[in-house]
């Protein structure tokens, strides 16, 4: 796993050094795959829940289309 760092800009708050920080992580989706890997899942929820977001995912299609 690649580490993540935030450079301190001279004259840079300490919030938005965490902020920048924690976009970062979002972008790369670090904490959705920690809470995702904490605890095992059987390869039929994995599906069922891959099903889901993709039946989401296709509703919002759908729904920018018809607009």
């Amino acid at each position: 796993m690649p580490t993540i760092e935030v450079i301190f800009r001279k004259g840079e708050n300490v919030e938005k050094a965490l902020r920048r920080l924690k976009k970062r992580l979002d972008r790369e989706s670090v904490l959705q795959d920690a809470k995702t890997k904490r605890y095992y899942e059987k390869p039929s929820e994995k599906k069922r829940r891959k099903g889901k977001i993709a039946k989401f995912t296709n509703y919002l299609r759908s729904r920018k289309d018809k607009e």
